[in-house]
Order: C-alpha cells, then structure tokens, then sequence
C-alpha cells in the first residue's frame, strides 16, 4: 500500500511538506488506541499561509478549495510525521471543515470537498470518511479554511 500511496501522490503533483508547529498550548497529533486526532490545519505552504479573507467576499471558490486541498496535504505530513508511512492509516474516520465566509455565501461543502476529494485520490477506500463543513466568521491568522480530522490507524 505505501508504494501505491506514493505513486498517487507522485501522480497529483504532491510533496508532503515538513509539519507545521503548534502556535498554541496544544499538539498537532495524539493518539488514543487505534485512533489519531489531528488537530485543525490550516493552509500554509511553506509557512505561508495560501489565502487569507472570507469566501464570497474576498476569496472566490476555487481559491478556497485550493486552500481546503493544502490543508488535507497539511494533514497527511502530520500523519506521516506521527506514523512514518501513509499507509498505516487504515480509515479516515472524519474530516471537519472550517470555512471563513461571506454571511451571504451558503455553498460551504463545495469548498470542503477540496479536501474530501484529495483524501479520496491519495488514500483510496481509505480517504473516504463522513464529514462536517462549518461556515465561520472568522479563522486563526484570517486563514480562509481550517480542517480538522480523525482517523483510525
């Protein structure tokens, strides 16, 4: 499983980038038997983060849906850094998406479906998983999305 995992990632482009630390009081990861909680990432690249602003105001939908792709990425370095290897995720338990909107915008799983779509194509069967999308008025450092996940290991 780990050389089709690689071979998905090589195919879409993606490099899984060093982790992003806590800027906070909390961890990125824990563990709890066969489960790993990750904590929200948001999309940065390079320590940068990809958007900043509000979907529907002034971030249009496939920016945002870029930046909720960045934060899947985010979430796979965390895995890999806390597992060593993708393929030990057996399940994608759940995703919740976190998207700072516009009051007037209300397509906020469009946008979220840029993470579930990319954990689908790099995990298979394995990056399916249920999910919540949040409308926020406001994310750390004016982030557009933020997501969050469990999975099962």
């Amino acid at each position: 499983m780990f050389d089709v995992i690689q071979s998905r990632l090589a195919n879409l482009g993606i490099s899984i980038p060093q982790i992003a630390m806590p800027v906070g009081s909390y961890v990125t990861t824990i563990r709890s038997g066969k489960q790993l909680f990750i904590s929200g990432q948001l999309p940065l690249v390079s320590g940068k983060l990809l958007t900043t602003g509000k979907v529907g105001a002034t971030v249009d939908i496939e920016n945002a849906k870029k930046a909720a792709q960045i934060c899947a990425i985010n979430i796979l370095a965390q895995a890999q850094a806390e597992l060593g290897n993708l393929a030990k995720i057996k399940q994608v338990i759940k995703i919740t998406a976190f998207v700072a909107a516009d009051p007037t915008f209300t397509d906020i799983p469009q946008i979220a479906n840029g993470a579930s779509d990319l954990l689908v194509n790099v995990l298979g069967e394995a990056g399916k998983h249920t999910r919540s999308a949040v409308g926020v008025s406001v994310l750390p450092m004016d982030a557009t999305v933020e997501i969050e996940t469990v999975m099962e290991i």
